[in-house]
């Protein structure tokens, strides 16, 4: 049986804290790879060399496989396979120079892609010509509410998929999710246009990057299914965190004062078993890291690498989602419809902050 080794970049602090300044998902993924036959965890690098140290200890992996410096990491321990766990600001800077190694097969990066779309669109380019496998941890397209929920719509159990509402989280960084999830549910198809307005007006720094408080979008796929989202305090206009309505029935995830999972069809609703699991995972996961939907992810990005297919969570399907949010920021800029591709050299939310196109209120409530 063949195993890789695995390298870490990016432990964090302790995964029992998580907060917006860090998450600790390193944990995650390296539970995850701990719990794969074909993995090895074999090294770590964090620029704290306290936080790296304390996550070496936790995986067994010796003084020898703590770094503080990740390309001295890749040099001298060469790992087939390197997680990247680093705010998305550094994201491109990692991966790239993963790719340009000359010794990693594959990398798996976390979510949301990168700042700027050029940054995302980089990191694929990078490793697709050097043919190194790229994907990014969107581990929730392997819990059982909306693997069920893709069964059933590929089943025919609502007709023809019309819209998808989405009502759950935020759009940048919950939407790396809910958007990518949308986008599964349409075949991974790239969408043709979106529009967007939102509101900033209390600041929100996620990982190093504004996140808008309240968010309306509407796009379209170029299969004719439209996408809606409305998030924030008191915006949902969804009785789910998502719907999906299709011309003979609904599909409801995480519906109000309702089941997991719910089809409607002919006027009747039934509730969908998903084996006790949630959108975050099961109640049998409170004693880990992370959840099953990470041992799932990690494990889809090996076999893609063990059988040489494209994983469902490639960079190049990441970049359908990405160029939606992106998209969804540049529309509110131009304050109008923006047709796709994408064509823009920034972050449209990042460059409104700094500009005062969006002034956030201050903390105190005072203008």
């Amino acid at each position: 049986m063949e195993q890789y080794t695995v390298a870490i970049v990016g432990t964090g602090p302790d995964p029992r804290n998580p907060t917006v300044e860090g998450f600790a998902m390193g944990y995650r993924h390296a539970e995850a790879y701990r719990n794969n036959e074909n993995c090895r965890l074999v090294a770590c690098a964090d620029v704290v060399p306290e936080n790296a140290s304390v996550f070496a200890e936790t995986f067994d992996l010796g003084e020898d496989g703590i770094y503080e410096e990740y390309e001295k990491m890749l040099a001298e321990v060469e790992p087939d396979v390197v997680s990247v766990t680093v705010p998305p600001a550094i994201h491109e800077r990692v991966v790239v120079d993963c790719a340009r190694s000359g010794v990693v097969e594959a990398v798996h990066c976390e979510k949301p892609m990168a700042l700027s779309w050029p940054s995302a669109e980089r990191m694929v380019q990078a490793c697709w010509r050097r043919n190194v496998q790229l994907t990014f941890n969107r581990q929730r397209r392997f819990g059982r509410p909306f693997t069920e929920a893709d069964r059933l719509l590929d089943a025919g159990e609502i007709g023809d998929l019309r819209r998808i509402e989405i009502g759950w989280g935020d759009f940048f960084d919950t939407g790396a999710h809910t958007v990518d999830l949308a986008g599964m549910f349409t075949d991974d198809r790239p969408a043709e246009w979106i529009i967007a307005q939102l509101d900033y007006r209390e600041e929100d720094v996620r990982f190093g990057a504004h996140q808008e408080n309240q968010m309306s979008a509407q796009w379209r796929y170029d299969n004719g299914v439209h996408g809606v989202l409305s998030t924030g305090t008191s915006a949902s206009l969804t009785d789910a965190a998502i719907v999906l309505r299709g011309s003979d029935g609904t599909l409801r995830i995480d519906a109000d004062d309702g089941p997991m999972l719910e089809l409607e069809r002919d006027g009747r609703r039934e509730a969908i078993d998903v084996d006790g699991e949630t959108m975050h995972g099961t109640a049998e996961d409170g004693d880990r890291f992370g959840s099953r939907f990470h041992d799932r992810s990690i494990g889809d990005a090996i076999d893609a690498l063990r059988t040489d297919k494209e994983s469902q969570l490639s960079g190049r399907i990441g970049l359908n989602t990405a160029e939606i949010l992106f998209g969804g920021y540049e529309s509110v800029r131009q304050r109008g419809r923006i047709d796709l591709p994408l064509d823009i050299d920034d972050s449209p939310l990042e460059a409104m902050v700094e500009s005062g196109a969006l002034s956030p209120i201050p903390d105190d409530g005072e203008q």
